[in-house]
């Protein structure tokens, strides 16, 4: 398993707009991720295919249940990177430039 340096960047800035909001939320945040990313270890993780031209690459996500985040993922060589913490709602596929050349 491997987080993208973008997508840790997110989730920390996301972490801390919610910490800024309710104390202790930023932190939820961060543990609801971390549980995600065990599930993403597990076999057969509950991801969604994605679609457009990263569908095609193989990109999925798992949608995270308390907030309104997405993790974007893309396997290779049977490592898992996280490449995107997506919001719902916001920018929507701004990542794609991650993982399509």
């Amino acid at each position: 398993m491997k987080v993208s340096t973008e997508a840790a960047e997110e989730l920390i800035e996301a972490a801390a707009w919610y910490e800024s909001e309710v104390r202790d939320l930023g932190e939820q945040l961060i543990d609801t991720f971390e549980q995600a990313i065990i599930k993403l270890s597990e076999p057969n993780p509950p991801l969604v295919p994605l679609v457009g031209e990263a569908a095609k690459l193989g990109a999925k996500r798992l949608i995270l249940q308390r907030f309104p985040f997405s993790i974007v993922t893309i396997t290779s060589s049977q490592v898992i990177t996280v490449v995107a913490f997506a919001h719902h709602s916001r920018k929507p596929g701004y990542w794609h430039e991650r993982i399509i050349p």
